[in-house]
């Protein structure tokens, strides 16, 4: 979808061109991200893979991008309970207090686009038999993505009973992964992002927080295509970075580690292959990471390497075959004893990636596992993010006040139509700046994106609107932004959402458009809801 935008405004305002502008932008829209945290949860065993404990603050070293990093938090979780450091020089993690209980949030996250009934059922069952090993201030909430859309099923609870509830539920649903057996790949992309918004959505959560991510048979390209179709095309397979980097950024940024689940059933793996070290972790040293390479003609079922690699990159293990009968009560011992790392970056918010490295001084042979990047996410890159989340969950960030309004729509292309559409702006508590020649401005960002029926979704384009005026808008006014939206004839969920730089402040809608809609531009409230 594209975004072609002309703007007119009413009242003292004027809509300043994008380009050729007598006057900069202020430089204070950059200097509005909070800073946060970066938290790292750090698993210390030995060769035998048994935990070490009782490790200080100055037993650990950090780098970043190769550089040493002080640590500006640290704490030790034994036993779901967090211990008194003998090094006052380094606080506590946020939130931590010595000898208190701390909590796991477990987010389920379930995709029926790859769900076998029976082997979702079988694992969804298990979990909720491992209840018992849930501990007194542990939370859970799950969500399911059937190719369209995400459905709550819990928020967090600690309720037994409205935990089993909610899987009951669950496992009433469909399970679509033998109606997409054969296409299975062109749903991926889908779901990443999905379980990104997902993370997203659910970030703000005291205490440790881990996703129990049910999958199958995800691709490993990003083209989705055969890799002898790539080859004769000239087209380069994609990594999975390429592919899950949204997933993995997501879940650095909000301090959540992937625990992936195989319910694609393949058995288990053979006790000779090297690639697994079948005593590492957890309750019974079963929680097998899978060593990816190899011969693939050895190996068909690809997607293995990808569940490696998410719980790889975020600290966490993964659930492979038989393992995932065992997945709440495997990821709770795996959580019940660690170190928790933190640092206050400096941020600069460019989306840049940087490597975490942790390592345990004077102690050779020790092996460490813990998160291995996080972004520096721009806070544009964040509302992106809530806006995707919040089309895939049906609803809309930030505060629901935008009036949106569509006229009639015209042919644009093949099977394609362009429609007009005027937002609302609110203008209330917006602050402007002084730019010089006695005018004031400020920087609005605006991102439109839809969804269709059938799972496709567009992107989320950029449109940056400043606004110029020679004093603060009174009370009550609004900026009316135009543009046309050209899109496939048919039927789309939207959430539109206007970003204030200075404030932070989100202000939304979200409903419908499509060859049926035909309200007046004048009238623009009508397509809001």
């Amino acid at each position: 979808m594209s975004l072609l935008r002309s703007t007119t405004v009413g009242l003292l305002l004027a809509a300043l061109p994008a380009a050729g502008q007598d006057h900069p932008l202020p430089e204070l829209f950059s200097d509005v991200i909070d800073v946060r945290v970066v938290n790292i949860e750090v698993v210390v065993t030995d060769r035998q893979g048994n935990r070490i404990r009782g490790l200080q603050a100055s037993d650990f070293e950090l780098h970043v991008d190769g550089d040493p990093v002080p640590l500006d938090y640290f704490s030790e979780i034994d036993d779901r309970r967090a211990r008194a450091s003998s090094d006052d020089r380094v606080a506590a993690a946020p939130g931590l207090t010595a000898d208190e209980s701390v909590g796991t949030n477990y987010l389920i996250f379930i995709d029926e686009v790859s769900a076998i009934r029976q082997s979702r059922d079988r694992i969804l069952q298990h979990i909720e038999n491992d209840l018992d090993r849930l501990g007194p201030t542990d939370r859970l909430a799950l969500v399911a993505f059937d190719g369209r859309s995400l459905t709550r099923i819990t928020d967090w609870t600690s309720s037994r009973d409205q935990i089993e509830d909610a899987l009951s539920r669950a496992r009433d649903r469909t399970a679509l992964g033998l109606q997409n057996k054969f296409g299975l790949g062109f749903q991926t992309r889908r779901s990443v992002m999905a379980a990104a918004g997902t993370v997203r959505s659910f970030a703000d959560a005291p205490g440790r927080k881990v996703m129990l991510l049910l999958a199958a048979g995800w691709d490993t390209q990003v083209d989705l295509w055969n890799p002898r179709v790539l080859w004769v095309l000239g087209l380069p397979e994609a990594s999975l970075v390429d592919l899950y980097g949204p997933l993995v950024h997501a879940a650095n940024l909000v301090g959540y580690s992937l625990y992936p689940i195989d319910m694609g059933g393949a058995g288990p793996a053979r006790p000779n292959d090297p690639r697994v070290n079948h005593k590492e972790f957890g309750l019974t040293g079963l929680a097998v990471p899978w060593r990816g390479g190899g011969d693939e003609s050895e190996d068909p079922q690809r997607w293995r390497d990808v569940l490696q690699y998410l719980a790889d990159e975020t600290g966490g293990l993964p659930m492979i075959s038989f393992l995932g009968n065992r997945a709440l009560a495997e990821t709770s011992e795996d959580t019940r004893s660690y170190y928790w790392l933190g640092f206050e970056p400096q941020r600069a918010g460019d989306d840049v990636l940087h490597d975490i490295e942790v390592r345990v001084i004077g102690r050779p042979g020790l092996q460490v596992r813990s998160r291995r990047h996080y972004m520096d996410m721009s806070r544009g890159t964040e509302t992106t993010m809530l806006v995707e989340g919040a089309l895939l969950f049906g609803g809309a960030p930030g505060a629901p006040v935008l009036e949106v309004g569509f006229g009639a729509p015209r042919k644009a292309g093949f099977r394609k139509i362009a429609v007009p559409m005027g937002v609302r702006i609110p203008l209330d508590g917006l602050t402007m700046l002084p730019i010089g020649d006695e005018r004031m401005m400020n920087e609005l960002e605006f991102r439109f994106t839809v969804i269709d029926e059938f799972g496709d979704h567009s992107d989320t384009p950029v449109s940056r609107i400043p606004i110029v005026g020679s004093d603060t808008p009174p009370p009550g006014a609004v900026f009316v932004y135009e543009t046309d939206l050209v899109m496939r004839k048919r039927m789309h969920r939207y959430v539109a959402a206007v970003y204030h730089p200075l404030s932070g402040a989100i202000l939304s809608a979200s409903g419908e458009v499509g060859p049926n809609t035909g309200t007046d531009t004048s009238a623009p409230a009508g397509g809001a809801r």
